[in-house]
């Protein structure tokens, strides 16, 4: 009995120590936010005596944007639905300086159920207000250092595309590079240039792998055929130059290989003949003035760089007024378009190329890339076009 009438009279002390120094401010206020009550923690966090708080309204304790948040929308809230939580506001200390916290509170409502009190609880939000501003800094400098590393791919990208086309007098053309990421560099490659007065190069490709060292491989290739093409211009020749080079450079742990198609271009009487030589590619689309649309095979054509002695094909294609030949990467025809389906899994390249036929390089590339762009998230490699084509006759 003596041990319970002790519990009984060390039970109320409990509970005002506990109120007094819990780990949070502790507020009862009247319903128009005048204090009642307040706890010895929160009169300590601003700076004055418990009993110095009595009267004071709770939002004159608050910085100016918490105080208009409170009359405007805090007490609204408390007032419809007799609660609130985890409300950010920042209290004013007698020094004038601010400490943030979360408010979280409640109606108390009397027996007969009106409402006659606020209890208010203050956490102090000092700590995670400075996690929150370095989580703010950390991604700040994140974003920069990514806008900084896009930028570095896009210029490298740019160097290693041709700024511009030079096809010969008579014959159009018309280039474009889909990039499916703009935080890495891809492989893929195009040109189009003089050889001789009377010879045009023109090639495109894909290098295997992404980022730096595919933008590597993608440099030496590009100089590669245009220098071995200055040297030897039957196409095959080309890409066998090219292989060598490739396997000499690149090999062991880090071997590099691409798929090209390179061809000369010849102006002649009624249009322009040009020898095709793949190596791996898919093949060319002929777009031809009258007639369906058709690929330009090269069957048998093997990667360059990747094995001893690979064997290229090449063939011969003819363009006359209004034919149009269209070069691409795997990265548009590989496009998903579905579930479990790719671009081009029944033929609709060519499909394509039909509704667009007759056209010129200028307008096909534009409809490709309105293509590409149509495929949204579908589009998952980087994709490089390029066309040429002959004026119809007037």
């Amino acid at each position: 009995m003596k041990d319970q009438v002790r519990h009984d009279q060390t039970k109320p002390r409990q509970l005002d120590d506990y109120f007094d120094n819990a780990p949070c401010g502790l507020l009862l206020t009247a319903l128009d936010g005048r204090i009642m009550l307040a706890n010895r923690t929160f009169s300590e966090w601003v700076g004055c005596a418990p009993a110095d708080l009595i009267g004071r309204r709770f939002p004159e304790l608050l910085s100016v944007g918490g105080r208009i948040h409170y009359e405007t929308h805090f007490a609204a809230v408390l007032q419809m639905t007799g609660s609130l939580s985890g409300i950010t506001v920042d209290l004013l200390t007698a020094d004038e300086s601010k400490i943030p916290v979360f408010v979280t509170a409640n109606v108390k409502v009397s027996a007969s159920g009106e409402p006659e009190a606020l209890r208010i609880m203050a956490q102090d939000g000092s700590e995670r207000r400075a996690y929150e501003r370095e989580l703010l800094d950390a991604r700040r400098a994140a974003d920069r250092e990514r806008e900084r590393v896009q930028l570095l791919a896009a210029t490298l990208q740019r160097s290693l595309v041709p700024p511009i086309l030079n096809p010969p007098d008579g014959l159009l053309a018309a280039a474009h590079y889909h990039t499916a990421s703009a935080d890495d560099v891809g492989g893929d490659f195009y040109d189009l240039f003089p050889l001789t007065r009377q010879e045009w190069g023109i090639f495109l490709g894909d290098v295997s792998g992404k980022g730096a060292g595919a933008a590597a491989v993608t440099s030496l290739t590009r100089y590669t055929l245009r220098a071995a093409a200055a040297y030897d211009d039957d196409p095959t020749a080309v890409l066998h130059n090219l292989d060598s080079v490739l396997r000499h450079e690149f090999h062991g742990d880090d071997p590099r290989f691409c798929t090209v198609i390179f061809g000369v271009i010849t102006p002649v009487a009624d249009g322009f003949d040009i020898e095709l030589a793949s190596g791996g590619h898919p093949s060319a689309l002929l777009l031809p003035a009258h007639g369906a649309p058709r690929y330009v095979d090269t069957p048998g054509g093997q990667a360059v760089g990747i094995i001893r002695n690979p064997r290229f094909v090449s063939t011969s294609v003819h363009l006359g007024p209004g034919d149009t030949l269209l070069m691409y990467t795997d990265g548009l025809t590989e496009a998903r378009t579905g579930p479990q389906r790719r671009f081009d899994d029944d033929n609709d390249l060519v499909e394509f190329a039909r509704h667009h036929t007759p056209t010129d390089a200028p307008l096909f590339v534009a409809a490709v890339r309105q293509l590409l762009e149509s495929f949204g998230d579908g589009l998952e490699d980087d994709t490089a076009v390029i066309a040429v084509s002959v004026p119809p006759r007037r």
